[in-house]
């Protein structure tokens, strides 16, 4: 056996079902070891940063790191975008890429860079294999790290003379990791500072969602704390589905990064005099955003210690297993009676049959009617992620899946098809803007070839709508936000797949129920009103 064969089996042994990536000529002792695997899955993708979206995502959805692979050089560099992505949301992925032979690497040489110290940045450990015999330690660390609390992206090089290596050893054992117990000191602080409080509200994170698609009751525990409280709670946008969106205590979704924005949108969080953040992370909506003046007191509740800031100074810290922590604040919390619930209305898409361009509430409502509550939108990044961040109500988490700490263009395409594997029941939407869409639009090759049934929702309006609206907000006038557009019904059938087009909000609704029926990849271009952009910024504004 080589180390490239070992290599494999540690990923075997650490219940790796896909690796998604592009071969090259450095990994190839690598490509012929996974050809070999009866356990794992090779998915060729079109552009390597299409095959690290999909291991981000991949990775949020499972909770097990997806896996990249990419060779030396520009088939690294393309991966850096998806992995910094994973590194900032927290999802755990282990990124894996080729290098020259070792004899190379100490002179300029032939597509070497030094990919180690250009991936130190945007994961949590980056390292080459340089011994063979360190191969299982390298794996297990890199797996396990990339899990860990709080989880992201890891990076393993293998120089392609070290991949051929003979080499006779195993696997190292895969043993999980437990959190420990929140302290009884801290529990009970914080129930003594939330008696005192006269208006507290919960801001709910990521780290319930990611702790629930981990097997990890957190969110039913949130639930039953913010009934039995009777404490107003709201989310960041990756956190959606972690509350009930019809409850009476839950208020609208948090995210966006403009100061005053929110919090004119939620006037319980503007006038809080305490914060009760649970799972929540700094990089999903920065602390100087909802506690601007830092006279919000903060009760922190997450698996790993606070990250400190000037806006964000807990008062006390509950440390612990998340849905640990909840339960024993749901059982020893006061109730509260002087809260008076929301009255919270379902909203439904407006029917009349307008003419294109559509507005953002007939988008957003209709594919809320047209999925069931368990089905998966993977949202681009452009002005329509507000829109479903806030128009879109979702009982069930890690149901919308957003880019948000680096707010990447491109992640829905190549993200929906990981969902659909990850998921294979449930029916999955790529929502993206023109902009986004085109970034990976090579990607659906990928989808066609693999057979997964994902419907992609593209918005057109031929720009890049929230540059154009914070344009026009701060100068009075736009450039180079505009830009022409293919075909997309034909674009789509260019590449075997169905494709079609929305010239009626009437027609909407069934056009999505006929795409998301087909059993195969599809296409739906829905006509965009990026004046409803401008009206939003407006409005913040």
């Amino acid at each position: 056996m080589n180390v490239a064969q070992l290599l494999v089996k540690c990923l075997e042994n650490e219940g790796t079902k896909y690796v998604f990536g592009i071969p090259g000529e450095e990994t190839l002792a690598l490509n012929a070891a996974l050809a070999d695997s009866e356990k794992i899955r090779f998915v060729l993708t079109r552009h390597e940063q299409g095959a690290a979206f999909m291991a981000d995502v991949y990775g949020r959805l499972s909770s097990y790191p997806g896996v990249c692979l990419a060779t030396l050089g520009p088939g690294a560099t393309n991966l850096l975008t998806g992995v910094a992505d994973a590194h900032l949301d927290r999802a755990p992925l282990v990124a894996i890429t080729g290098q020259a032979g070792l004899e190379r690497s100490h002179k300029e040489s032939h597509q070497y860079l030094d990919i180690v110290r250009m991936f130190g940045p945007v994961t949590k450990w980056s390292t080459r294999i340089t011994v063979a015999e360190a191969t299982p330690e390298v794996v297990r660390k890199a797996f396990r790290l990339a899990r860990l609390e709080k989880p992201g992206a890891t990076h393993i090089e293998i120089p392609e003379d070290v991949a051929a290596e003979d080499i006779d050893m195993q696997p190292l054992e895969v043993r999980r990791t437990s959190y420990p117990r929140a302290q009884d000191e801290a529990i009970t602080r914080a129930l003594e500072l939330i008696k005192q409080s006269k208006a507290p509200v919960i801001l709910a994170g990521n780290g319930v969602a990611r702790r629930h698609a981990a097997g990890h009751p957190a969110v039913d525990a949130l639930r039953r704390f913010v009934r039995r409280s009777g404490i107003y709670a709201t989310h960041t946008y990756m956190a959606k589905g972690v509350l009930d969106p019809y409850g009476p205590h839950s208020l609208p979704a948090a995210g966006l990064q403009r100061p005053g924005a929110d919090l004119a949108n939620i006037p319980q969080l503007d006038g809080a005099d305490l914060v009760i953040a649970i799972g929540y992370d700094l990089v999903e909506w920065a602390p100087s955003l909802w506690n601007p003046k830092r006279d919000k007191a903060v009760i922190h509740v997450d698996s790993t210690a606070a990250e400190l800031d000037g806006h964000y100074q807990p008062s006390v810290e509950l440390v612990g297993e998340l849905d640990e922590s909840l339960g024993l604040l749901a059982e020893r919390v006061e109730e509260r009676t002087d809260r008076q619930p929301r009255v919270v209305t379902r909203s439904a898409p407006v029917a009349r049959d307008t003419s294109a361009p559509l507005t953002p509430q007939h988008v957003v409502g209709a594919l809320r009617e047209a999925l069931a509550p368990d089905d998966i939108v993977v949202s681009d990044v452009g002005a329509h992620k507000v829109w479903l961040a806030r128009l879109y109500p979702t009982p069930v988490p890690n149901t919308v899946v957003v880019s948000n700490g680096l707010a990447s263009m491109g992640i829905a395409l190549p993200g929906a098809i990981a969902a659909k594997l990850v998921f294979p029941d449930r029916k999955v939407v790529a929502f993206s803007g023109d902009g986004g869409f085109l970034m990976n639009v090579q990607e659906l090759e990928t989808a066609k070839r693999l057979g997964t049934a994902i419907v992609c929702v593209v918005l057109v309006d031929d720009r890049l709508g929230v540059i154009e609206a914070n344009e026009r907000r701060l100068f009075g006038r736009t450039f180079a936000t505009e830009f022409g557009n293919p075909g997309f019904v034909e674009l789509a059938r260019a590449f075997g797949i169905a494709g079609f087009a929305v010239p009626t909000a009437r027609e909407l609704f069934p056009t999505l129920r006929r795409a998301l029926d087909l059993g195969e990849p599809a296409l739906v271009a829905v006509p965009w009103d990026h004046r409803a952009n401008e009206r939003m910024a407006d409005k913040l504004a």
